[in-house]
């Protein structure tokens, strides 16, 4: 008995300044009125007494409270929750109740965060194994059987170092591609942003995919805007990633036509690329923009890219305060826009 009074007069001792300060005034006050007298000394003993009590019963609902919340916070700590709803204290805990809610909301989202970046990282980590690991088993093979004979067979050496060649390109671009991500992500490329001429801009851009859509008889047809239509937005950036764009399409149409056009809104354009090519699956259509995700992995690798062609698309992007836009249907073709401020 004396040993949980004592421990509940420990936990009360946070108290202990306002009760004295609180017993001193009303023993002044009983001084005042009765002087010196019998009946000040017993009320004195009284209110020791009256004080030892609530000291007591302060102490033990401070304890219990602390006590219930150290059960809530190792609950926690050991995963026994699933939901914030699960989380409950009494009634004079109500408030910190919310809190500890929030607390456990966030550290939680945090946790699953945390995990999703990892396993994010992981597949990051084996994707680029793999993609270097292709073009430099490549271009090792290919080095290895001219160094076996066929460097002087004249049928084949030179179609061996072409095939050599373009995978060195491979790699420079997958590589080139890797630091652009990189520096985007880490917030370290620099922008640069200005008005500019779109009309003029994407004529020349689209000039210079003539010979490559013509291989594949192909029509590219770019509708004209206002000459002196003027876009706020980073020129080398959004060179990026219309290239990307206009490849992507020109990869994967076979036949028809990759039309580029800009729609004038009240602030802002919209500037579109579309295509009558494969088209893109519905249950793929919200992961495309992730490094490396390639919605036919064996088609993809065929036709070349390094399938990081759209994360960077994405990331420029939403550096302009915008975001792409993608509408597809098999077989029909697909469809990517953004819009820039004007």
């Amino acid at each position: 008995m004396w040993n949980k009074i004592k421990s509940n007069l420990i936990s009360a001792r946070v108290y202990f300044l306002e009760i004295l300060i609180f017993d001193l005034s009303i023993a002044v006050l009983i001084f005042l009125l009765y002087g010196s007298h019998e009946l000040s000394l017993s009320l004195l003993i009284l209110l020791i007494f009256l004080s030892i009590i609530l000291l007591n019963f302060l102490g033990e609902k401070r304890k219990n409270e602390l006590n219930e919340i150290k059960q809530i916070i190792n609950n926690i700590r050991q995963n026994y929750y699933s939901y914030p709803d699960e989380i409950k204290l009494s009634n004079n805990l109500s408030n910190l109740q919310e809190d500890i809610k929030l607390m456990f909301e966030k550290t939680k989202s945090d946790i699953e965060d945390l995990t999703r970046l990892q396993k994010v990282r992981s597949e990051f980590l084996a994707n680029v194994s793999h993609e270097l690991r292709t073009p430099i088993f490549a271009i090792q093979g290919y080095i290895e059987t001219l160094l076996n004979g066929a460097v002087n067979d004249e049928s084949v050496n030179k179609y061996f170092l072409e095939k050599a060649n373009q995978h060195t390109l491979n790699l420079n671009n997958l590589l080139n591609d890797l630091i652009d991500i990189s520096m985007i992500e880490s917030g370290e490329m620099r922008m640069s942003f200005r008005y500019f001429k779109i009309d003029e801009y994407l004529k020349n851009l689209v000039n210079e995919f003539i010979p490559n859509v013509k291989e594949k008889n192909l029509d590219l047809i770019y509708n004209p805007v206002n000459s002196n239509l003027q876009l706020f937005g980073d020129k080398e950036r959004l060179r990026q990633v219309m290239v990307n764009l206009i490849q992507n399409a020109v990869k994967y149409t076979e036949k028809g036509k990759i039309e580029i056009k800009v729609e004038e809104e009240q602030k802002f354009a919209r500037i579109i690329v579309k295509d009558s090519g494969i088209g893109i699956p519905q249950e793929d259509l919200s992961r495309i923009f992730e490094r490396f995700y390639r919605v036919d992995k064996a088609r993809s690798r065929a036709i070349g890219g390094t399938g990081l062609g759209l994360a960077i698309v994405k990331h420029i992007i939403e550096a302009h305060g915008s975001k792409v836009e993608v509408e597809s249907q098999i077989d029909v073709g697909s469809q990517f826009s953004f819009r820039l401020k004007k």
